[in-house]
């Protein structure tokens, strides 16, 4: 992987975070809070639109197969670091929402992060041989 992948893999880690936790910032009480049908939708959906995304952006980068899995990581590394900061200031970074949703948001985070990894190393192990 050429350096300019490595950094822009980061730099783009980084702003879907940031997205993201604007988005549940703002919208976040609408889906943990409403209905757990709602909650449930949107905890399938959210890890699976994210492993597209994830995906796509290794593919427009060129990213061998073999290299999924530390690309992945590039990726995912900015958000789960920001996220320890969300999630131990809860009501400061996402203060719509209840502090018992916490523990929703960090279950739906959990559960994007592993599917987009697991994958990333699945394709890595298949790829390697």
């Amino acid at each position: 992987m050429k350096r300019l992948d490595t950094a822009l893999l980061l730099v783009i880690g980084f702003a879907i975070w940031l997205l993201g936790t604007v988005y549940y910032a703002w919208r976040g009480a609408s889906i943990f809070e409403s209905s757990k049908a709602r909650y449930w939708i949107a905890f399938i959906a959210s890890p699976l639109l994210s492993a597209i995304l994830c995906f796509a952006i290794l593919r427009w980068r060129h990213i061998a197969s073999a290299n999924w899995a530390p690309a992945m990581l590039l990726l995912a590394l900015p958000g789960m670091v920001g996220e320890v900061v969300v999630l131990s200031n809860f009501s400061t970074f996402l203060p719509r929402m209840h502090a018992a949703s916490g523990a929703r948001y960090g279950a739906f985070l959990f559960a994007a992060y592993a599917l987009v990894l697991a994958v990333a190393e699945a394709v890595t192990l298949a790829a390697t041989p």
